[in-house]
């Protein structure tokens, strides 16, 4: 299998997040997440590392607004022309809420505008590595259309919670989607989210599109961020409805239940007959992540990736969240393995 990486990624890496309301602490989303998945890729005999190819910005200005693309490659350059007292990192002053207000044009009111969270933190290297991660998933979707079964884009920063114009979760291009736009030119393409939390950004890129069927399985949005989507009664709009599904799930799923729900994605996938599968593939459900209540054990991960893998459509998977980083290797390989 090939495996899309770039060493760019090293270049975000905030010295800290604020978390849960207040509390300052380092930054969970590191680059050693990726070390620990490269060096478990590495002992197998089945794995090839590869450079993504550049596809330059069309692909990613198909998805995304193009001022919030604006934003995030001068952001870090205005930060530090800025007079703020610590230019360790940027991160918004306020909050655009209800998603309805005028642009400001200052930049702490900009980043309120285009950051919906204090994860998304933006430092020196925050725009080059986010482009990188784009084109390790659009490098695996390249290379599924040339006949490749399955192949992984190792993607760092992750992607799902950035949406058309916003970043957040420790996220500023939506990987995921990006590819299946990509894809979507060739044929009807189906994204499945098994990442922890719901993946918001996706849901808002293609919710009022019918040719590309979207489906989140997620803890429930009640308790669990990002609290503001997620919810089983969001089905699409216009001429998207009935094209997206939220499988939210309880505190404490199992194996038994989280396959149930599985079940049930897999079945709308199969009504819909897509051409291509993207898969965003988030860890953080396994049992012993520090962000999650879903207890997903190793071996439930590998069953996830059998069920989805006997599908039998060329699949992307695109790496998203995932925590516990003894055991994000070891449970990344067991995933793919599926797919070899």
């Amino acid at each position: 299998m090939k495996v899309y990486y770039s060493e760019v990624h090293r270049k975000h890496e905030p010295p800290f997040e604020v978390f849960d309301g207040g509390l300052r602490v380092p930054y969970l989303e590191n680059p050693d997440r990726m070390d620990r998945i490269l060096n478990a890729l590495r002992q197998t005999d089945w794995v090839e590392v590869v450079e993504p190819k550049e596809f330059g910005l069309n692909p990613i200005y198909a998805v995304h607004d193009k001022d919030y693309l604006d934003f995030l490659a001068s952001a870090w350059t205005e930060w530090l022309d800025s007079e703020a007292r610590d230019k360790s990192t940027l991160l918004p002053a306020t909050f655009a809420l209800r998603r309805h207000p005028p642009k400001p044009t200052s930049l702490l009111g900009r980043a309120g505008y285009y950051m919906m969270d204090l994860s998304a933190c933006i430092v020196a290297g925050t725009y080059q590595a986010a482009l990188a991660s784009a084109n390790c998933a659009l490098s695996a979707a390249e290379a599924i259309v040339s006949g490749e079964r399955a192949a992984f884009g190792l993607c760092r920063p992750p992607g799902h919670h950035a949406g058309k114009d916003y970043a957040g979760g420790y996220c500023f291009i939506n990987n995921a989607s990006v590819a299946a736009n990509w894809l979507s030119a060739k044929g009807n393409v189906a994204v499945l989210d098994i990442d922890y939390h719901c993946g918001n950004g996706t849901q808002d890129i293609f919710y009022d599109r019918a040719d590309v069927l979207t489906i989140s399985i997620h803890a429930d949005p009640h308790v669990e961020y990002p609290y503001y989507a997620g919810y089983a009664g969001e089905t699409g709009t216009g001429a998207g409805t009935g094209f997206h599904k939220n499988l939210p799930l309880e505190k404490g799923t199992d194996d038994a239940r989280y396959l149930s729900a599985l079940e049930e994605a897999l079945g709308l996938i199969r009504k819909f007959a897509p051409q291509a599968l993207v898969i965003s593939a988030g860890m953080d459900i396994y049992a012993e992540d520090p962000l999650g209540t879903i207890n997903v054990t190793t071996a439930g991960i590998g069953e996830i990736g059998k069920q989805i893998s006997a599908l039998a459509l060329p699949t992307v998977v695109v790496m998203e969240g995932g925590y516990n980083n003894e055991a994000l290797g070891r449970n990344i390989v067991t995933f793919l393995g599926e797919f070899r």
